[in-house]
């Protein structure tokens, strides 16, 4: 199957490259045209996933379809934007149908779960690797960002941590598990849901925000940075779901939650006076911490007690920790 066919045939006939809000030329010329209102600008993000380092090489294509722009509709959360459209650069060992199919599948069910339009990208050959480039729009001005966060702030996240990371040894077949909470686990590995919706409710509340992809620790020290302040963690107020501490200790699940990654939900800092507003509109937010003058990230036990964090996250071009 050639390249032009290849994408005939599986992308640019798929529902999710029929245009939509603000796209004004969408695939089939040699640039897709987006028509952005007045007093928007546009935010964009690429994230390139390899076999092997990103996800397993025998990964469902429908799942890996919809795992691949889901973590990239993820950063357009973070940043508070309404998504527009998307590209994809896709590099093939084998163009094989069935594969194709189930992964265009996968792709197109996110895409319209999140709003966004399939305007153009590549293929090629060679080892699998998937790039996608989300883009969306925000107000001028009103973006979300990581630095901002100030003394006094609350910690804030979306929902509850460490599910992805608790898949994990599903995933990978490391532990056999079966019933509601091992689904709801690879669910929330397979097919994460960018907090878009909330991104937007932030805007104008929230004075930092990013997206939990690294894990916990590693990703708020992000905003620590950019922020200049010191970010402090309640462990005892982590948020962790059911099927997490039913399917592992106690202790693994908040290693999960600290310093697994894969999460996907919004972490950001958050004027007290905000926080019942943003409650009333996210009811599964979570407060976790608190902001103060000075540096770093700082995890605390139940009676306020300072704690050695974790290994942190995922490191790109290294090892997960375990």
């Amino acid at each position: 199957m050639g390249e032009f066919e290849l994408i005939r045939r599986f992308f640019a006939s798929a529902a999710c490259a029929a245009g939509g809000e603000g796209i004004a030329l969408g695939i089939g010329d040699d640039c897709a045209l987006l028509q952005l209102p007045a007093g928007e600008q546009l935010a964009i993000s690429t994230d390139t996933l390899v076999a092997g380092v990103h996800f397993p090489d025998a990964a469902d294509p429908f799942l890996l379809g919809q795992r691949a722009l889901a973590v990239s509709a993820s950063d357009l959360a973070a940043m508070g934007a309404t998504p527009v459209a998307f590209t994809l650069a896709l590099t093939l060992p084998d163009a094989r149908a069935d594969w194709l199919d189930g992964f265009a599948r996968g792709l197109c069910a996110m895409a319209r779960g999140c709003g966004l339009g399939l305007v153009g990208g590549d293929t090629t050959r060679g080892p699998l690797s998937l790039t996608l480039t989300v883009l969306g729009r925000v107000p001028a001005g009103g973006a979300l960002t990581r630095a901002g966060a100030r003394p006094g702030d609350l910690l804030c996240v979306g929902g509850s941590l460490g599910d992805g990371a608790g898949a994990l040894p599903l995933v990978l077949g490391q532990r056999e598990a079966q019933g509601a909470h091992a689904d709801y686990l690879l669910a929330r590995y397979w097919s994460p849901q960018p907090q878009l919706a909330l991104g937007q409710a932030l805007r104008g509340r929230a004075t930092a925000a990013l997206d939990i992809s690294d894990g916990l620790l590693a990703d708020c020290g992000h905003i620590a940075k950019a922020s200049g302040v010191a970010l402090w963690v309640d462990q005892s107020r982590l948020p962790l779901s059911p099927a997490l501490t039913a399917l592992h200790p106690r202790d693994f699940a908040l290693k999960c939650a600290l310093a697994g990654g894969d999460d996907y939900r919004l972490a950001f800092t958050l004027p007290a006076t905000e926080l019942a507003t943003v409650q009333g509109l996210w009811p599964e937010m979570a407060v976790i911490g608190r902001v103060d003058a000075g540096q770093g990230v700082h995890l605390l036990d139940s009676t306020g007690a300072e704690l050695l964090p974790p290994v942190l996250g995922y490191q790109h071009f290294g090892s997960q920790g375990d």
